[in-house]
């Protein structure tokens, strides 16, 4: 076991297991988990609900400056909520998604989160689950991983977790993800990449407890 409290990030596409692997390893540890992925659908749930376009930079902030986001433990596990609502339950569905995937590449939203997310860090002692953390909001963690899988594996995951809505369909689910991982390996701000020193792990072919094993591995040594 490590023998200080340090920031770990783990980054990478949909898909690839990073909640379910970034809250083991939390709980291993002993540390917070922060899905930093939630904000952002947060903001975009807020965009929908208040009619703001996710292209425009000036409402964005705007938006932004009016919202209160934390997550807060209940016997329902880490929850989101905005503006004193219970959000959770609300940002998983395939247009939040998609939209929480344009409004991340506005600035105004980015500069907003990342003070909300650094604040968060500031005590140590916990594993960010994202998109950019070991590359942006978080340079000089201890530890940073980047988690992949291939698309097919990544889409199949993503649809047994959605599976209870009929009108989803795994190629539906498989273009939405393509078409999002381009989006977000392209843009200009923040774009989707591994950090530099990140270790680079694809769980395609492994199971999560192993992910997590090879995690723990890399942090003790």
């Amino acid at each position: 076991m490590i023998d200080k409290r340090i920031v770990i990030t783990i980054d990478g596409p949909a898909g690839a297991g990073k909640t379910t692997v970034s809250r083991l390893l939390a709980k291993h540890l002993g540390y917070k988990y922060i899905d930093t992925g939630a904000l952002y659908r947060g903001v975009a749930l807020a965009a929908k609900e208040n009619g703001v376009d996710p292209e425009n930079d000036d409402a964005l902030a705007d938006l932004c400056r009016r919202l209160s986001l934390k997550f807060v433990i209940s016997e329902k596990g880490l929850r989101l909520v905005l503006n004193g609502k219970d959000i959770t339950d609300r940002i998983r569905t395939p247009e939040i998604t998609m939209l929480a995937s344009a409004v991340s590449a506005r600035p105004s939203v980015r500069r907003c989160l990342l003070e909300v997310q650094r604040d968060m860090g500031r005590e140590k002692g916990a594993v960010f689950e994202g998109r950019d953390m070991g590359t942006v909001v978080f340079p000089q963690a201890e530890i940073k991983f980047f988690l992949d899988a291939s698309h097919r594996e990544r889409a199949i995951r993503r649809y047994k977790e959605l599976a209870s809505d009929p009108s989803i369909t795994l190629n539906r689910v498989e273009s939405d993800m393509k078409h999002r991982d381009h989006n977000d390996s392209n843009r200009d701000l923040a774009p989707l990449k591994p950090a530099i020193d990140a270790i680079i792990i694809d769980s395609s072919d492994v199971s999560i407890q192993e992910v997590v094993s090879k995690m723990i591995l890399y942090i003790e040594s």
